[in-house]
């Protein structure tokens, strides 16, 4: 069962992590002229780390590099392929062609100097020839690298002209370079070997490191926080294992997973080649994660992470339901959550929606604020997301339990969505209902104390019966709420837009 009320108390000290993170990547650093570090996971925006681990701030990351900012350099990695493609990230809802300019526009924000870019994989794909020109007019250096055949196996053959030799070469001037990428398999360890073999070539003593959060090393092998990220991966089919060089090596347990453990030996070999001797004895002796040493709370941490692991259930079974993962993805979900303790009735408002819906036989949705759990049902003048909203925000800003939108702003809403903009749903989104609160605000005081308490809504559960609109879903996230729906589509259309 998960508890909710441990939900509001701190598990993690992120001063610690950013003070420790610091240091430790300092060490590394000063074994080599020039270290790549490879960076897992996002940087700017780790909602994930923040979930599961309460008190880890989503720019942690950050932070901890602009701290060390003058040392920092950062290059980014994009597949050709992806670019190609148009590859989208689920999460953003854009491709990764347009994260990546994004990325750039977040690290000259803070004022990262850039070392440029470098696009893998690189076959004369069209669009990634134009992205290359597009980046290069705005200053932005970047560096074509090539397939190699059997990569990573055939040693021989990457570490020669006709392998890394062919790729181009990113110069950079910092001591830590930092490698991070749009999202996965964009081959940000390839461009890593790479640079070292070239700086080799120029007489540069260069080094390799990883930084990945998850999973943590040494928690053991089944604690919640490592179970949710084999959750938060599962449509990467990758699993947490024991380290077994790490075992041999030490005699110590620590936890590692298996694209690392696999890929080790061949990357050892390879590492030793280029650096011309043994450093690292172990996948996670490549890694600088000090997260573990961070928690100051378990149990508030552990109950964060089983909450994590059932919304990442629902979100499986969206995608399933949507045909972008197998049914293999949804068992797979099934068998962490019993590794976990947890079912997806441990979700109350999960119950309390579906409750509603049976009553009603109309979608409903329910959040939960503060241990109180709120609802909102379908009707002629709002959908179950935009009532449930609004009735929260009403429940947070202590406004009495009445009508407070006034029709002479709801009316002419309703009629530009179906008369002029020739919709077919009268029905107000949540973002709508936003907007009639915003115009109401003005001259009503309980508008303006319900448009306030939005904010105290952060953190806040919430599951809808349907897969609600692309529209609904944004307004929850941008309010920073945890988003559960069941794989049902309201209508029986084949078509369902976003």
């Amino acid at each position: 069962m998960v508890y909710n009320h441990l939900m509001s108390k701190v598990g993690f000290d992120n001063a610690k992590y950013i003070r420790l993170q610091s240091q430790n990547i300092a060490r590394r650093v000063a074994k080599f002229n020039k270290l790549y570090l490879e960076f897992g996971g996002k940087l700017f925006d780790d909602n994930h780390a923040s979930r599961v681990l309460p008190g880890f701030e989503p720019d942690s990351k950050i932070k901890m590099l602009l701290k060390i900012k003058d040392k920092v350099e950062i290059v980014l990695v994009i597949n050709a392929n992806d670019i190609e493609k148009n590859k989208m990230r689920s999460d953003l809802g854009i491709t990764y062609s347009q994260d990546l300019l994004r990325l750039i526009d977040s690290f000259h924000a803070v004022d990262l100097q850039i070392g440029g870019v470098v696009i893998t994989h690189f076959n004369k794909q069209s669009e990634a020839v134009k992205l290359k020109k597009s980046l290069e007019k705005s200053g932005i250096k970047v560096a074509y690298h090539y397939a190699i055949e059997n990569y990573p196996n055939n040693v021989e053959l990457i570490l020669s002209d006709n392998g890394f030799g062919k790729n181009e070469y990113l110069e950079t001037s910092r001591e830590i370079i930092v490698v991070t990428a749009p999202g996965p398999g964009s081959g940000k360890m390839a461009t890593c070997l790479s640079q070292m073999y070239h700086d080799n070539k120029h007489g540069l003593k260069s080094g390799y490191a990883k930084f990945e959060t998850f999973p943590i090393w040494n928690l053991p092998l089944n604690h919640p926080v490592n179970l949710a990220y084999e959750a938060a991966t599962v449509d990467l089919s990758d699993v947490n294992m024991i380290d077994p060089f790490h075992l041999e090596a030490y005699k110590k347990i620590a936890i590692n997973y298996n694209r690392d453990v696999e890929v080790f030996p061949v990357l050892n070999d390879l590492l030793i080649r280029i650096m011309g001797k043994q450093i690292y004895k172990s996948p996670t002796d490549m890694g600088v994660n000090m997260v573990g040493k961070c928690i100051c709370d378990d149990e508030v941490c552990q109950q964060a992470a089983r909450n994590e692991i059932i919304r990442r259930y629902y979100d499986t079974a969206i995608e399933v339901r949507r045909d972008i993962l197998g049914e293999d993805a949804l068992f797979k979900m099934e068998t962490i959550m019993n590794k976990a303790g947890v079912t997806k009735e441990d979700r109350k408002v999960s119950i309390a929606a579906n409750e509603l819906a049976a009553k009603t036989g109309e979608p409903a949705v329910a959040i939960e604020y503060e241990g109180k759990i709120i609802t909102g049902k379908t009707s002629k003048l709002m959908g179950a997301s935009a009532a449930a909203l609004l009735n929260a925000i009403k429940v947070a800003g202590e406004v009495p339990d009445i009508h407070i939108l006034s029709q002479k702003v709801l009316e002419p809403i309703q009629e530009l969505k179906t008369k002029y903009l020739k919709g077919n749903n009268p029905r107000l989104h949540t973002d709508e209902v936003l907007i009639a609160l915003a115009v109401d605000s003005v001259t009503s005081d309980y508008c303006a104390m319900a448009l306030q308490a939005l904010e105290k809504l952060k953190g806040c559960d919430v599951h809808s019966t349907v897969i609600l609109s692309e529209v609904d879903v944004k307004t929850f996230k941008k309010l920073g709420m945890h988003l559960t729906q069941d794989p049902i589509y309201q209508t029986k259309k084949l078509y369902h837009a976003k």
